[in-house]
């Protein structure tokens, strides 16, 4: 007995304190194989940094920029079986081979997720074995392919109209995320999946075991960082042109839409507000003399209910202020930007002292004016031509080659963070043009100067997507493109520009962001003519959806920010095991029940899929069965179907955001099926929502009793209506025939305590 104790002891001790062949190391273990060292460092039970570097080489201080998270105490056994060491959690086992030091991943149950393909690493690459048919997803956004990435090539560097994430998301529930701020290339094909860096020291990866699509996003936040809610006005219309060349004409922009009721929240000041002169190039304050007097301005333009965006780049001509202040405090980047015929240089971001030089000019030039939000253009950043030197010179994070598709982050990060301390009663709104990992946190994107075609708006469908699929929820698109002159001479004037523009416009109100942009041509609403004519009347319909959407889209964005949800979902995040649907590319929800099919060629019909399921069409409620439909979509529609047993908010009608409070809603519940939803409202801007100060009310529909339940309203926030019209209406295609018989939608008073209304 005392030598079987004895012998139970010694296991423990070797179980717990290692062996030969690995030991522990913080917060997991070190695996010794002839090859090189492999650390893995459980952040959560169910994700895993794995670092693989070469003996005597120092592996990584930190986990960089991307990473926000710090290892969690994690409980997880260790056995050795042969050479191969198990290294368990709860949700699930990480197996390396001492020998070759390869890995693999297991579900709990025993079923294989991923493996490393044998001999396949070095400091710069990794390669892994997918199953065959798996489908993955990710990479940020690209011009071409398509949403599943199999057997794709990419050259993963952040720039105009690409944005690299060098991160994969399967159907099978995990994720893979590259940790390598270098240039990237991803490889999918039949030698295996493939991250090769140009530089690096270590293969360095995260895995995340979400075990669905909803699971990973959430792991990748919890990972990388949660998503702030944006102010309520940033969800309406917005109205841009690459430029308005005057303050007359920018606040003329606004007057226009008040006067003629065209519902509006923001006009966007594109460039050279500063001077039009490149050597003033973003000197981060006026300058133009056309712009006399911005505060008025603004005054003029918020005494219209409506709010102002500017664009601000990284980049600065040689005559500023702040190219003299940068350079005497050495925060100047040597390489080559547009206008490259000015000498115009960016800065560095990873230097604190730059980030504050940029902050200071930007407040006190601009923010303390009155300006509400940020447009932070070209923040890859722009980079012609390249140099070896370029790539060499040192940034405060180290050889920009090291860190050069980080960029993004702490110059994005850099401004939201130090407008909140400046200014915490404010919630920060910013636009950027690239990112990377992590800057859900701080702004939303958009897909940059795309040219207009029908093949690019079907590549903004996958590209959302993806991108969506990496973790960031806000994404958007210049409505009718940023180039219009090669494809459609006259523009505007253009009958096929004029249709394009309407379907680029009608998938715009599906978006994070419904904004308006571009050059060649203008793109206001009375550019396409007056109220009675099609396209206005087309435009103004697709714009008043937005704003009906409003209720809906802002309790999603709660759910984005309180529960990690996702506003463009893939239609392989709710019916994975559905292969039609994880690799449909032109269709996709919106939020947990529409689903939205854009037309992305010249014509009124197309093919529909509609997954498993219920569904009715959102307007009429008619009915269809899951299944390949052939539909017909006016030029003034967009195909959106509801699944059975959505409870769908309607909005006021307004001609801006705040116009109307949202005591008086209409319900809509598409009936099939039960469901529910929970309708979220505070003040729209500020930041007490941090603090609880907000209010839901639960909505729960029982399809056999026919019922709706509203629950008791949970919390409050200044300023909440006492009160509430809601205004029930059923979506039964019956209603729809002629010769049914009509009913009166029944109308109910809601003080905040529990309801449940028969219909």
């Amino acid at each position: 007995m005392k030598r079987m104790t004895l012998l139970s002891l010694i296991a423990a001790m070797a179980c717990s304190c290692g062996s030969g062949d690995w030991d522990r190391s913080g917060a997991g273990i070190t695996v010794h194989s002839p090859e090189c060292e492999v650390r893995i460092t459980m952040y959560t039970p169910s994700i895993a940094r794995v670092e693989k570097y070469g003996k005597g080489v120092k592996p990584k201080a930190d986990a960089g920029f991307c990473v926000t998270m710090q290892p969690q105490k994690v409980r997880f056994k260790v056995q050795q079986e042969g050479r191969d060491i198990h290294l368990a959690s709860r949700e699930m086992e990480i197996i390396v081979s001492a020998d070759d030091a390869s890995v693999r991943y297991m579900r709990a149950d025993g079923k294989q997720l991923l493996e490393e393909i044998p001999g396949s690493f070095s400091p710069l690459s990794q390669s892994f074995r997918l199953e065959d048919g798996e489908a993955i997803y990710g990479l940020g956004q690209h011009r071409e392919g398509g949403l599943n990435v199999r057997g794709h090539h990419y050259r993963l560097v952040n720039e105009n109209m690409e944005i690299a994430i060098p991160l994969v998301h399967s159907a099978k529930g995990y994720a893979l995320f590259w940790n390598n701020g270098a240039i990237t290339d991803f490889s999918d094909s039949e030698q295996g999946m493939c991250f090769r860096s140009d530089v690096g020291t270590e293969a360095d990866y995260f895995f995340v075991y979400g075990g669905s699509a909803d699971g990973v996003i959430a792991g990748l936040r919890q990972l990388s960082g949660h998503v702030p809610m944006f102010p309520l006005w940033t969800f309406g219309f917005n109205q841009s042109r690459e430029r308005y060349a005057s303050q007359d004409e920018t606040v003329g922009i606004v007057r226009w839409f008040r006067q003629n009721n065209v519902p509006l929240d923001c006009v966007v000041q594109d460039w050279q507000y500063w001077s039009e002169d490149n050597r003033h190039w973003n000197a981060v304050e006026f300058g133009n003399p056309r712009f006399p007097d911005p505060k008025k301005m603004l005054d003029d333009i918020h005494a219209m209910n409506a709010h102002c965006m500017i664009s601000v780049w990284p980049s600065f001509g040689p005559e500023t202020n702040i190219y003299r202040d940068l350079e005497n405090a050495g925060c100047l980047m040597p390489h080559a930007t547009f206008p490259q015929e000015a000498k115009v240089r960016n800065y560095d971001p990873f230097n604190p002292e730059a980030r504050k030089i940029y902050w200071d000019y930007m407040r006190n030039n601009i923010y303390d004016l009155g300006m509400d939000a940020w447009w932070l253009d070209a923040t890859e950043p722009e980079h012609s031509p390249v140099t070896e030197a370029d790539m060499e010179f040192r940034t405060a994070a180290g050889p920009f080659k090291t860190v050069r598709n980080l960029y993004p982050l702490p110059s994005v990060g850099g401004v939201y963070n130090a407008q909140m301390e400046y200014d915490p009663s404010r919630r920060p709104f910013i636009l950027t043009r690239s990112a990377a990992l992590g800057v859900q946190q701080y702004a939303h994107c958009w897909s940059g100067d795309v040219e207009c075609s029908w093949h690019t708006l079907a590549q903004q469908i996958h590209g959302a997507l993806n991108f969506s699929l990496c973790g960031l929820p806000y994404w958007n698109s210049d409505i009718g493109a940023f180039y219009t002159w090669q494809n459609y001479p006259g523009g505007n004037q253009n009958p096929d520009y004029r249709n394009i523009y309407l379907r680029w416009m009608q998938f715009a109100v599906f978006t994070g962001m419904m904004r308006s942009h571009g050059c060649n041509t203008p793109r206001e609403i009375f550019n396409f003519g007056q109220r009675g004519d099609f396209h206005f009347d087309a435009q103004e319909k697709a714009i008043r959806l937005r704003y009906a959407l409003i209720p809906y889209i802002y309790s999603t964005a709660h759910e984005i920010s309180a529960a990690d949800g996702t506003l463009m979902r893939a239609l392989m995040m709710d019916w994975p095991q559905d292969p039609v649907a994880c690799n449909c590319d032109d269709e996709y929800l919106f939020g947990r029940s529409i689903l939205v099919a854009p037309m992305v060629c010249d014509g009124t019909s197309r093919e529909l899929y509609l997954p498993q399921g219920q569904w009715a069409d959102f307007s009429s409620g008619r009915r269809y069965e899951a299944g390949k439909h052939s539909i017909e979509v006016p030029m003034d529609q967009v195909a959106t179907f509801v699944k059975a047993g959505s409870i769908i908010p309607i909005g006021p009608d307004v001609n801006y955001t705040a116009e109307k409070g949202w005591d008086e809603l209409e319900i809509r519940v598409y009936p099939g099926s039960d469901g529910e939803f929970t309708l979220y409202e505070d003040a729209g801007e500020g930041n007490g929502y941090r603090k609880g100060e907000f209010s839901t009310i639960h909505f729960r529909w029982d399809d056999a009793k026919h019922s709706l339940s509203i629950d008791r309203r949970q919390g409050k926030y200044p300023g909440m209506d006492a009160e509430k019209r809601f205004r029930i209406r059923v979506m039964n295609p019956l209603a729809q025939e002629e010769n049914s018989v009509k009913t009166e939608d029944p109308q109910i008073l809601y003080s905040g305590k529990a309801l449940k209304i028969a219909l």
